[in-house]
This record gives C-alpha cells, sequence and structure tokens, in this order.
C-alpha cells in the first residue's frame, strides 16, 4: 500500500482503534452511482451514509437537467456532474486531475497506487475489472489495489470520467469518486481547509459524511462552516464560504439554533438545495430562477442587519444602528443617526427591530418572488420513499408576508428548514404526507 493511499484512508476513515473501520459502515459506503427506475433522473441511496457524496452530485446534476428518460442521456449527465465537482476541487486549472480506479483485468497484481497517463480511448475499458470480484474486496484490499490516473487537461478528464461510467455504476463508484476528488484537490489542501485534521471526513462509528466533505463536493473547498468568510475566535481563525456557490445549502440545525448558514449557500446561482437533517441529506429545488435573482435592496438590508445580530434575535442594540446605515450606504451623519434611533426606539429601550427598520428605510418594496411556485423535494433513501420508490415528491410553496393572516400549514421538519431562508413559507404537497428529510 502507498504512502498517499495510506494518507487518503487516513483523511476519509481516521485512525479507528478497535481492529479499523467496521466491516457494516465500510459496507454501507459500497455503492455506486445508480438511478432510480422509478424516477430515471434521481439516484438511489441504497443505506445511511454515503448521502454525504450522493445528494451534492445528485443536486449538481439537476443544474443540467431536471427530468432525464433515456439511458444514454443519464450516462451523459452523471459524467459531466462529476468532472465538474472534480473542476471545482481543482485549485489551478493548470494542474492535473486525478481519478482513483480500480486496476484492470491485467493490472491485478498492482498492490499500489501509481502514476498512470491516459491510453488512447480505442483502448480505455468501460467496464470494471472483471479479475476483482468486488463483493471480495475488503476494507484493507480495497484499498490497497486503487490505482491513480493522471489527466492533464479538462478535456482529457471529461473523456476519461465518461469511459469509467460502468467503475461509477459499480458497487465502489461512490468511493472512487470521492477518493479521486481528494487526489485531484490534494490531500494537503485539504488538510489547511479543514478545522480539525483529527476529525476524519466519514464519522469511523455512525458513517456520517462531516461538514468539511459536504462542502467540499458542494463547493469545491473542504472547510468546516457554512457562515460567510472567515472569523476570529480566541486568536484562532475559522473559516467559512467566500463566495456565492452554484447549488446551495440549508439545515434542520439553523431551526434549533445550533449554527447560522450564511448567504453564499442560501444564495447559490441555481434554485437548488441540499437540505441536513440531523443525519441525513436530501435536495430541495425548483425551476423559479427568480428564487436566486439578485438581491433587492430590502433583502440585501435584512442581510446586513443580521450579520450585525449573530444570534438572530431579530433586533440589535441601538449602538449598533450607525454601523448597519454606514453598511448600507444610507446616510450616517451622527445628528440623522440620533434622530433614527429616537424614531425606530421611541420607547428608549435601547434596541432597534429589524422589522421596524426595514419599514423605515426600505417600505414598499415588492418582492420578485413569486407568490406561489412548484417545488420538488428528493431524498435518496429507498424507505424514506412512498411504496420504497426513489423519486420526486412535488409540491407548491407559497412565500407569505409576516403580516398576512393565514392558516398555516403543518410544522414538520422540511418546513422548518426551509424557513431558515423563507421565513413565511407554506407548502402544500401532492402527496398525503410530507417528504422526509431523513
Amino acid at each position: 500500500m502507498s504512502d498517499t493511499n495510506k494518507e487518503v484512508m487516513d483523511l476519509v476513515w481516521g485512525r479507528p482503534s478497535g481492529g479499523g473501520v467496521p466491516v457494516s459502515l465500510f459496507r454501507r459506503w459500497s455503492q455506486g452511482f445508480v438511478f432510480s427506475e422509478a424516477e430515471r433522473s434521481a439516484l438511489e441511496q441504497f443505506e445511511g451514509g454515503p448521502c454525504a457524496v450522493i445528494a451534492p452530485v445528485q443536486m449538481h446534476g439537476l443544474t443540467c437537467v431536471l427530468f432525464i428518460l433515456t439511458e444514454e442521456e443519464q450516462r451523459t449527465v452523471l459524467c459531466s456532474t462529476l468532472s465538474e465537482i472534480l473542476e471545482s476541487a481543482c485549485l489551478n486549472k493548470t494542474q492535473a486531475f486525478h481519478l482513483a480506479t480500480l486496476p484492470r483485468a491485467k493490472t491485478t497484481d498492482s498492490s499500489d497506487i501509481t502514476d498512470s497517463h491516459p491510453e488512447p480511448e480505442s483502448s480505455q475499458p468501460t467496464d470494471t475489472p472483471t479479475a476483482l470480484a468486488a463483493e471480495e474486496l475488503g476494507f484493507e484490499r480495497f484499498h490497497s489495489v486503487i490505482q491513480k490516473r493522471t489527466l492533464r487537461t479538462v478535456g482529457e478528464l471529461r473523456e476519461a470520467v465518461l469511459s469509467l461510467y460502468d467503475t461509477w455504476k459499480n458497487k465502489f463508484g461512490v468511493l472512487l469518486f470521492l477518493y479521486s476528488v481528494i487526489l485531484t484537490k490534494g490531500i494537503e489542501n485539504i488538510k489547511n481547509e479543514i478545522e480539525d485534521t483529527s476529525e476524519p471526513l466519514i464519522d469511523p462509528v455512525y458513517g456520517h459524511g462531516s461538514q468539511s466533505l459536504i462542502n467540499l463536493l458542494v463547493t469545491g473547498h473542504a472547510v468546516s462552516n457554512v457562515w460567510d468568510g472567515d472569523r476570529e475566535c480566541s486568536g484562532m481563525k475559522l473559516r467559512g464560504i467566500h463566495q456565492q456557490a452554484s447549488v446551495g445549502f440549508l439545515t434542520l440545525m439553523e431551526s434549533l439554533r445550533y449554527c447560522k448558514v450564511g448567504a453564499f449557500l442560501k444564495s447559490p446561482k441555481f434554485p437548488i438545495w441540499i437540505l441536513g437533517s440531523e443525519t441525513h441529506l436530501s435536495v430541495f429545488f425548483t425551476k423559479e430562477m427568480a428564487l436566486v435573482a439578485p438581491e433587492s435592496p430590502s433583502e440585501q438590508a435584512r442581510r446586513v442587519f443580521q450579520t450585525f445580530d449573530p444570534e438572530d434575535n431579530g433586533f440589535i442594540p441601538d449602538t449598533l444602528l450607525e454601523d448597519v446605515m454606514k453598511a448600507l450606504d444610507l446616510v450616517s451623519e451622527p445628528d440623522y443617526v440620533n434622530l433614527m434611533k429616537s424614531k425606530l426606539d421611541p420607547e428608549g429601550l435601547g434596541i432597534i427591530l429589524l422589522g421596524q427598520f426595514l419599514q423605515e428605510f426600505f417600505p414598499n418594496q415588492d418582492s420578485v418572488i413569486p407568490d406561489s411556485f412548484p417545488v420538488y423535494h428528493y431524498n435518496g433513501l429507498k424507505q424514506s420513499n412512498h411504496n420504497e420508490k426513489v423519486s420526486y415528491v412535488e409540491g407548491t410553496a407559497l412565500i407569505m408576508g409576516f403580516e398576512d393572516p393565514m392558516v398555516r400549514t403543518d410544522d414538520t421538519p422540511v418546513k422548518r428548514c426551509l424557513q431558515t431562508k423563507w421565513p413565511y413559507i407554506e407548502l402544500l404537497w401532492t402527496t398525503e404526507r410530507s417528504p422526509s428529510l431523513n
């Protein structure tokens, strides 16, 4: 086993005591990218754990096409999606890409990761190796036979990924793709981004993917936090998200006040979001591009105000009003600021409420978001779907104003998760029960 191989193992699985990674945990992660028979563009997850890879791939794939029918289209979209994620993980477009693959039949004696350059397409097999029965590969043996294939250009990468379609579909496809991302990004580069390098990307006990792993596949950066930019804490730099993501992330943990997702993940370029529960990842999406339109002045003001209200109380101390007004390029002369303090806080409580601030400076601004629009939810686990068939659950979202008098729909985990972005969202699903986050 090569040193590179050992480093990848330690980064992903850590160094579990008591005999290594449990067989059952490795088995749960040993699956390929398999499309559902019931929904030809939906990937299926067999057991808990690999949603940390499958959900981001599903989400990126939805930016290409929503509903595909033919097997050839499945092949094209999956391979294009895997290539795009690998490209986003590549720090410098002039550096090489690396694919983790199993050896072909004629090279099964290899027990080391070796660098190999792409051969002509005509000599590239499209099937997984026949000499290595996937069922017989345990954790140690699997990691000892992985080979590293190096590609120098994006064109070579895309051609190679397409030629390996059957590899991605078969038993170790998810892990081989994950290792390809790690090798392309660079092990040291990932360690430099992760907050706690002793924490493996996959929990060695429960098998859940870490936030660093999710962020790596969603944004190309393995940072451990979901807020915008970096923060200082006791002299330590805590790294967050540094630019608008193509696809987003929302989490039930925010509704429970364990964290706060920043605007770069909450407001992505495409209206597609991973939804995180305590133990699983699913995907929420819509075709309504107005949801990711540029911020209106009032939306920008809300976001800026909330950066001064990190605990999400809905108010700030009046001493911060001047800073908020400056950040929004509003008139911030001391006399005017004092006048606004008196108007926004007539009882002298020493606080400025978000609602009153927006009403004073950004009144009657029409939102570009439509009142209602079709939405879809994806959960890759069979047991979490109706009749155990992985398919999209369709519904209608209604975005209400905080003053709208209306009977609210049920309080479900998926709704609580979405309310971290749209506080007054209501959901009407076409199914008898709300889709599951778990």
